[in-house]
């Protein structure tokens, strides 16, 4: 199995699932479903898509419990949601959430990069609309000077369809990966 890549996503929504699949699409690289994921230790390379979601990445801990990275073996870990990962607060946020979920030693070793998703209130199933309007009404009640990047993104888009899905935001996450296959070759050329 050296040298074999794969993408697994999680995906409630589907703007995780355009992502691994566009991105499979330019790389070549198969993507399933976390909960179709194949026996991962023979990977070189293993690529996470998870939306975010509760507090975490979907499917992420799940996935990653029992792997431990040899020597040469990657992991690019890419988180999806709602809030803008440029705002330093809100990748903060992010990897808070990853330290929750992974090992030290798997955090410190994987590549990681954000993307932005979006939401459709419409689609949500009654469970998750429930927790988006409980979340909603408590977030409302904090004084606007207190207010997080992420409060008030959540603020700014409760109840409506947004979409920051952006498929060209792939293209560094895609020139890591190719750029690492080319040196890969140059060594062992």
């Amino acid at each position: 199995m050296a040298g074999e890549k794969i993408i697994l996503y999680g995906s409630r929504y589907a703007s995780t699932r355009r992502y691994a699949q566009a991105l499979s699409e330019k790389t070549g690289i198969p993507a399933v479903r976390y909960q179709d994921a194949p026996e991962l230790s023979g990977m070189e390379t293993l690529i996470y898509l998870g939306a975010l979601y509760a507090g975490g990445v979907l499917g992420l801990s799940k996935t990653l419990r029992h792997v431990s990275l040899r020597e040469g073996q990657r992991l690019i870990l890419i988180t999806v949601g709602l809030a803008d990962p440029d705002k330093p607060e809100n990748r903060q946020n992010i990897r808070t959430a990853l330290q929750r979920q992974l090992p030290a030693e798997l955090l410190s070793r994987a590549e990681i990069a954000h993307l932005r998703g979006g939401v459709d209130y419409a689609k949500l199933s009654i469970v998750h609309r429930l927790m988006m309007a409980a979340l909603y009404r408590s977030i409302r009640r904090i004084p606007a000077e207190k207010q997080t990047e992420e409060n008030r993104a959540l603020m700014e888009t409760y109840g409506k369809r947004v979409d920051f899905t952006d498929l060209r935001t792939l293209e560094p996450i895609i020139q890591k990966i190719q750029g690492s296959e080319a040196e890969n070759r140059v060594e062992n050329g």
